[in-house]
């Protein structure tokens, strides 16, 4: 590599500083203060999007920044998780402007729903006016307008905030240490946002309102994973159950982060942790009435996405249905695999088991029609060392009163139980379905949420790296978007797993855990996100925290294990 300052080039007469830029493994030379937008448009023919954003030396980097020294270069576009991101919260800003021009009212960002996110409006609104905020946001599209990033004094912004009536930006701010703060301004818009944002508004081409009800509407973009727009197709139980868990925790006086953070400061551990899970616990205590009071249910099922608590739920509901008189045998899908050499295998070769035709299909069905039939069955148990089953000698079968709890990654999937009448089946759906948000534009996301659980699961139980779990959390979102999303309206309930304190908890045991990948590591970027996330949270003791908590399932001494 070439030392920086050994190359110069002249412009029109001046002799001008270059530098050596490394951008996909070739080499490049810039002149010092070419922007990344300026290089991004040499390689927007290798990117089926536009490019959005920039690594730069390993840091996230937005295209107005420009090279100043020999450099390493990464472009990203929305296919990308942090082209995702960017071009997110870029839409965001964009709605937030809009309202508050065209309808002069502000919005709250709630949660993700098929693959778009909800909002909230401040006041009452039609369909003809959410088509008004579509026909202007497109108006933006096209004009190409800046989105300017401004570095403010904080104890300036706070001041800002409080004149325009945004307590929730105002107490978000005083958990900030910093000296100074950035702001986005759009228009005459100024916004706080804990990610970056594309440099204008003309990158935002793709996105589709959906009116839901007189103060609520979703906002669609193109999938992560699949690169293409969706229709919105509207979740009912997932909708409300999120919505009950909101209004919930509006009842307890937790509105956002810094409404939790404000209790927490003044030591309502024990409160907090005691309320959330006697809720929780009532809830799972229903759904084991509804399954006692169902004649027909002799097969429960349940499934959710990584790190949604599905073992905890399924051990306390099995403890619950014993309250009612019921015995339960819980059956492993993942005994039933296929012999290794039968697995289906991905194009690149490698073994594909997390397809529903890694399971045999066929021996499942009849195990589970002669359980429920209350015939003898010899249950077959996986040998993952060898890659085959082996069968138990001693037969099995259920009594009267027993019925069977399956937990799985397919076990909504139709295809796995197609031989079993649907009266005898209950289907449960479980993820933690996160309303806390940061503020009122900041939304902490439930797919974070299990990430941050999974990162610290991985390394208590299995002595993972933060950086390991980072590195394969894609794979296991791919997984879920063809393996379990589709299924959830199939469930019979969607029960949620979070807790409304569990991210102050997650903290304690996380953070170190994401400090520790360092800046040469391809998920620095990624391990920095999430930590930026975490300052805005108050840390909470666990030692409160009850044994058969879902909590307990990732930062251990569960009752459970």
């Amino acid at each position: 590599m070439l030392e920086y300052g050994t190359i110069y080039k002249k412009n029109r007469g001046r002799i001008m500083k270059s530098a050596e830029v490394i951008i996909n493994g070739k080499n490049y030379i810039y002149e010092v203060g070419t922007t990344l937008l300026e290089i991004s448009k040499e390689f927007k023919e290798e990117y089926k999007n536009d490019i959005l954003v920039a690594v730069l030396n390993g840091k996230v980097a937005e295209l107005n920044n420009v090279i100043t020294e020999d450099s390493t270069l990464e472009f990203y576009d929305i296919s990308s998780s942090l082209g995702s991101l960017v071009y997110e919260n870029g839409l965001t800003f964009l709605l937030i402007d809009s309202f508050k021009r065209v309808l002069k009212m502000d919005i709250t960002i709630n949660h993700s729903i098929d693959k778009g996110v909800y909002f909230e409006t401040s006041k009452i609104i039609s369909e003809s006016d959410l088509e008004k905020i579509d026909l202007d946001m497109n108006e933006m599209v096209q004009k190409n307008v800046p989105i300017e990033k401004k570095l403010v004094n904080r104890m300036e912004a706070i001041k800002y905030y409080t004149k325009h009536r945004e307590d929730d930006k105002v107490n978000i701010l005083k958990y900030t240490t910093n000296t100074n703060v950035n702001l986005y301004k759009l228009n005459n818009t100024y916004d706080y946002f804990f990610s970056y944002l594309p440099i204008s508004t003309g990158y935002l081409k793709k996105f589709n309102l959906t009116y839901i009800s007189s103060n609520g509407f979703v906002i669609s973009y193109p999938n992560l994973y699949t690169n293409k727009m969706h229709k919105y197709k509207h979740h009912e139980k997932l909708f409300n159950e999120f919505n009950e868990y909101n209004s919930w925790t509006q009842t307890l006086g937790v509105r956002n982060v810094t409404s939790l953070n404000y209790k927490i400061s003044k030591g309502n551990f024990n409160d907090i942790i005691f309320q959330s899970e006697a809720f929780q616990n009532n809830k799972l205590y229903k759904i084991a009435e509804k399954i006692y009071n169902n004649v027909n249910s002799k097969v429960i099922l349940i499934s959710g996405p990584s790190s949604s608590g599905k073992t905890t739920t399924s051990k306390k509901l099995k403890l619950y249905l014993k309250n009612f008189g019921l015995d339960v045998l819980s059956i492993s899908i993942d005994d039933f695999f296929l012999d290794k050499e039968d697995t289906p295998r991905k194009e690149n070769g490698d073994y594909d088991f997390e397809s529903v035709n890694a399971i045999d299909i066929n021996l499942f069905n009849k195990t589970l029609k002669k359980l429920i039939s209350y015939e003898k069955v010899k249950l077959p148990r996986y040998n993952f060392i060898l890659g085959k089953k082996e069968f138990e000698t001693v037969p099995t079968k259920l009594n009267e009163n027993q019925i069977l709890i399956i937990e799985g990654l397919h076990a909504l999937n139709d295809v796995l139980t197609n031989e079993i009448d649907k009266k005898y089946k209950f289907k449960i759906y479980l993820s933690p379905l996160t309303v806390l948000n940061i503020d009122n534009h900041n939304r902490f996301k439930t797919t974070d949420n299990r990430l941050l659980r999974r990162i610290v699961r991985d390394n208590r139980t299995r002595g993972y790296s933060a950086s390991d779990t980072l590195a394969n959390w894609n794979n296991v979102r791919e997984g879920e978007e063809k393996n379990i999303f589709n299924f959830q309206d199939s469930s019979d309930v969607v029960f949620n797993t979070s807790l409304v304190y569990e991210l102050n908890v997650l903290k304690t045991y996380v953070e170190p855990l994401l400090y520790s990948v360092e800046e040469n590591d391809p998920n620095y970027k990624e391990a920095l996100r999430l930590l930026n996330l975490l300052k805005n949270i108050l840390p909470m003791p666990s030692e409160d925290v009850p044994r058969d908590s879902i909590i307990r399932e990732f930062i251990g001494n569960s009752y459970f294990e």
